[in-house]
């Protein structure tokens, strides 16, 4: 690999020039400042601009992640967290000119429970993605936790607060994105919006927030826990959790010590599971501004940003809970039972699947482990389903739905019960398939034929960013309500017809809105 070089200083917009590095296959800026630091007054505040500087900003190296308890997830070595954290960084191929051949945008936005991760993570490099896929590739950091998704606004006191400011920091780097990466050599008019799990949940929020509009131009949401948005009743029940454990009121809140904010924010984030199953801490706000409304109930009524959308989800997302013994999906029978209660006495008129379509639905499948198919199909399949019908029926062939489905796995994940687990997509995606010695993923084999499985998903997800059909080995159709074509992603693609009838059948189409 040839020696990273400088490249010339490039000028952002907003603030002044940075100077990133040339390996020879890409290019590459780190610890970009798409805002302000949200500190002291701007804590929950909606982003503010950078301001601007004169003398060339180092961009060789990442920026700060958000503030964040313990992390499950590896954030890279050298990590620092910092309530100034709203940063970026940008791939593109080294033989991009911003003079010249502007290149498709991809926007990440990570995952983590809405309280993990960073757009750092060594899985999230974007070498072999904007190489191989001839794009260039944004990834982003936004605010998480009480400092992301706590939602003060309508307490009493003189503070002013916003609300979603989690999903306020994607939009403001959308922004930047429209107004800087000509720069960089990524075409501003041609934007996928693409994340995973927490990430995709904000891309399908976005998607039905009219303050997104005109930002993104394409949409892939991975594993979307598309029904986890929450009303504002609910959202303030966790503000005063949070005020609670710190010992202050709302107008004290912005003197909190950020150790003392991440501390509550793991307690939390552990205590509301456990005490309403299938519920998360933190998560998108229903708060009548920025969202107005439930996602997919928007998606349902035709509501949705006419973009093309690509979704999907894992076959057995379940399992990797199960293995962390997370409390954040329920499993077993009796918390399965305690959800479907709180949801039976939280919406009484809708029509929950009794236990005979549970049985017709998981025939088949051990008693003891349909609580890991039913904990699927609550949190991530029928929400993508739902959405995805919705989103399609309002649009057409204006704006297209991919409906996927990823079975793939390798001998030892299968070993371990593991499976097409909650975020075993990723390294396909990414092309970063083997992530340092400690990976266990292809110890028992299985790398030959993954290596073709990512193969055709980071090409399928670039065709889709450059405005082309999804792949041809096989062609993978729009879903449509005729035919419902899902391809479902393993040693060996295949587009399937109506795939989910048998869970479609169960849960039928009301919209667990309680999520």
């Amino acid at each position: 690999m040839t020696a990273a070089r400088p490249v010339p200083p490039v000028v952002d917009t907003d603030a002044g020039p940075v100077r990133g590095v040339d390996d020879g296959r890409v290019k590459v800026w780190k610890g970009v400042r798409y805002a302000a630091a949200p500190r002291g007054e701007l804590r929950w505040r909606a982003p503010q601009p950078p301001e601007p500087w004169t003398e060339v900003a180092d961009a060789t190296h990442f920026g700060a992640i958000c503030p964040q308890p313990e992390s499950p997830i590896p954030l890279g070595t050298g990590t620092r967290a910092d309530e100034d954290c709203l940063f970026l960084n940008i791939w593109a191929p080294s033989q991009t000119d911003s003079g010249t051949g502007a290149k498709p945008v991809m926007v990440w936005v990570h995952g983590g429970a809405y309280i993990f991760g960073a757009a750092s993570q060594p899985l999230y490099d974007g070498r072999t993605l904007a190489s191989r896929g001839d794009v260039v590739v944004v990834t982003l950091n936004y605010r998480m936790g009480a400092f992301g998704f706590l939602d003060l606004t309508g307490f009493d006191g003189p503070e002013q607060f916003d609300s979603n400011l989690g999903l306020r920091d994607v939009l403001r780097a959308l922004v930047w994105v429209r107004d800087n990466i000509a720069a960089f050599g990524g075409d501003p008019a041609n934007v996928t919006l693409f994340g995973e799990s927490a990430g995709a949940g904000i891309i399908t929020t976005l998607l039905t927030a009219p303050a997104a509009a005109g930002l993104f131009t394409r949409a892939i949401a991975q594993s979307s826990p598309a029904t986890s948005v929450y009303d504002s009743a609910r959202a303030h029940t966790v503000a005063r959790l949070i005020l609670e454990r710190v010992g202050v009121t709302s107008a004290q809140a912005r003197s909190v010590p950020v150790e003392a904010l991440v501390e509550a924010s793991a307690h939390v984030f552990d205590h509301v599971p456990n005490t309403t199953p299938g519920t998360l801490a933190f998560a998108p706000t229903m708060d009548g501004d920025l969202v107005p409304d439930y996602p997919v109930k928007l998606a349902r009524a035709g509501r949705s940003l006419p973009v093309p959308l690509l979704i999907g989800t894992n076959k057995d997302e379940a399992a990797l809970f199960r293995w962390m013994r997370s409390p954040l999906m329920p499993i077993a029978p009796k918390t399965i039972r305690a959800m479907f209660d709180e949801i039976a006495s939280e919406q009484p008129g809708l029509q929950l699947p009794s236990e005979a379509q549970i049985g017709s639905a998981y025939s088949g499948i051990r008693t003891r482990a349909r609580g890991l198919h039913v904990a699927r199909d609550v949190g991530f399949r029928m929400p993508t389903v739902w959405f995805a019908e919705g989103h399609s029926a309002a649009h057409g062939t204006a704006a297209p739905v991919h409906l996927y489905r990823f079975d793939w796995t390798t001998p030892m994940l299968r070993l371990l019960r593991l499976g097409a687990a909650h975020a075993t997509e990723l390294p396909y995606v990414w092309g970063n398939l083997v992530m340092g010695p400690k990976d266990i993923t292809f110890k028992l084999g299985g790398l030959k034929p993954g290596t073709a499985v990512s193969d055709r998903m980071l090409s399928r997800w670039a065709a889709f960013a450059h405005g082309r059909p999804p792949g041809d080995e096989p062609a993978w159709p729009p879903y449509t309500t005729t035919d419902r074509a899902t391809l479902v992603i393993d040693r060996y693609d295949e587009v399937v017809n109506d795939l989910d009838r048998g869970i479609r059948t169960a849960w039928g189409d009301e919209i667990l809105s309680f999520r």
